[in-house]
């Protein structure tokens, strides 16, 4: 009898290990037949082979394709680009270069994102004047709040804005909030209930439950984007969060950038919010898009939204940023929390800085992932030996994602110079074409670069042995961070 038991136990472990395999063995053939960035394959094939069990829950939950799929009907989303998109500005008649016009329309190819002008912009480096002027604007609505977060925190700030949401939907102000199911997994439950019982229209973008936890816990809504009475926009790399007020526990900065809109851009955001919130498909998620325009407003400030995201057919804004650099002529400044740039960006910044093209980067001394900081960290022997110069801003945090280009594009919103954000997050960007701004993009960078340390090469090549070590192990993931 315990023989029989014995071998019936030896032929269930078989069919076990048998099943196993055939599940490995076919998520590779999906990996191998995605004809996906073959870096990134290969990370997946290795981590499913090399890591039994562990590799196959990462790839079930991280490692499949949205590609191809639809958030809103074609049908939805060409009737809101008919409603709610201006048309696009004569390139003719700006003064802007050849090589801005050829980015201005490849943006367009992916997005069917306008040139707009007759832009005013506002440029915040700090969360509390931010949030000031962003309190100041929901107090003063009079018909609309849209607003969309990857984090929604429930701490004295989010609490604020929350008792004003509240405030503003009873006078009947139509208050529509989306905010991301993990970036906002800190906050509580009662702290969203009492939004909605306050008349706040609140969701949670692809909301992580089961059974369709592996389904979405990897595509997450990194955008940050506010349209107040149909006139006023706000985009950017700041959540709502007490720390970008007060900076980190140990009383370090957190530093990033964000814009503050009105003009022609902000129907553009409309349509980006209009297409997320339709995809909710809630009992009552009719938006209304009708821009509101400044009639005081009048320059040639040309802006394009564009928005990029996992079910997209192309990675808009890594093609984006690729023919930027591409385009340079005279200087790159880039600003990221993670520095995990694809082959194809690294190349391009690398041919840049060949080609005597000044390009610097700046990342935090201090980040807040020690993964993403040995990650980032392993690319930055290549890029010195390119002639690219790297600094490390030494205050705290560095959470802006920005990039300012030769004398006549600069750009910044939710996008991380990374893999995730390029390819499996919805993140959006701005894009603007303007000496004025770009003269002060330059000028931040250049203030932040007085609190950086510039990496020496030869100090570098120096670091301990065990570090290079990790930082390349690390790298092997770097796609699926």
């Amino acid at each position: 009898m315990i023989a029989n038991i014995i071998v019936s136990s030896d032929w269930i472990t078989m069919i076990g290990i048998i099943v196993y395999f055939v599940i490995v063995i076919s998520c590779v053939i999906v990996v191998l037949s995605e004809n996906r960035n073959p870096i990134r394959s290969l990370a997946w094939i290795i981590a499913l082979v090399a890591l039994p069990g562990v590799g196959l829950i990462f790839y079930l939950f991280f490692g499949r394709s949205l590609r191809g799929h639809q958030l809103i009907s074609r049908h939805n989303k060409r009737k809101l680009l008919h409603n709610s998109n201006p048309k696009s500005a004569n390139l003719a008649r700006l003064p802007i270069t050849d090589a801005a016009k050829q980015l201005i329309k490849l943006a367009y190819s992916l997005t069917h994102s306008p040139l707009c002008v007759n832009n005013r912009i506002e440029i915040f480096t700090t969360g509390r004047e931010k949030f000031r002027s962003f309190i100041d604007d929901l107090k003063r609505a009079r018909r609309q709040i849209y607003i969309q977060y990857y984090i929604f925190s429930d701490d004295s700030l989010g609490m604020e804005i929350a008792d004003i949401l509240i405030a503003k939907a009873q006078e009947g102000v139509s208050v529509k909030v989306l905010y991301d199911h993990v970036g906002s997994f800190s906050a509580s439950n009662s702290f969203f209930k009492k939004m909605k019982q306050g008349g706040v229209d609140i969701h949670p973008f692809f909301r992580v439950t089961f059974p369709q936890l592996a389904n979405r816990i990897n595509w997450r809504n990194h955008r940050k984007i506010v349209i107040i009475d149909n006139s006023i926009a706000y985009i950017g790399g700041m959540n709502i969060a007490r720390r970008y007020v007060d900076g980190m526990k140990d009383g370090s900065a957190w530093r990033d950038t964000h814009f503050r809109l009105e003009g022609q851009i902000v129907q553009p955001l409309l349509y980006s919010f209009a297409v997320d919130w339709y995809f909710l498909k809630s009992p009552d998620y009719s938006i209304n898009t009708q821009y509101i325009p400044s009639r005081e407003i009048h320059n040639e400030c040309g802006m394009q939204l564009v928005t990029s995201g996992p079910i997209d057919s192309w990675n808009n804004l890594s093609l984006c940023f690729l023919k930027a650099i591409s385009s340079a002529r005279r200087s790159i400044y880039i600003q990221t929390p993670y520095f995990l740039p694809t082959d194809n960006l690294l190349n391009a910044l690398e041919a840049a800085a060949l080609s005597n093209v000044d390009v610097r980067i700046m990342i935090p001394a201090k980040c807040d992932s020690i993964l993403l900081q040995l990650a980032s960290y392993s690319y930055v022997s290549r890029c010195l030996k390119a002639g690219i110069k790297v600094y490390r801003y030494r205050p705290g945090m560095l959470h802006a994602k920005a990039m300012t280009i030769d004398d006549d594009f600069s750009t910044a919103g939710s996008t991380n110079f990374d893999f995730r954000s390029f390819e499996n997050n919805f993140e959006a960007n701005l894009l603007i074409y303007d000496h004025e701004v770009n003269a002060r993009m330059r000028d931040i960078f250049f203030a932040d670069l007085k609190n950086c340390d510039k990496i020496n090469c030869s100090v570098w090549n120096k670091r301990p042995f065990p570090q290079r070590i990790l930082e390349s192990l690390v790298r092997l993931f770097a796609p699926i961070l």
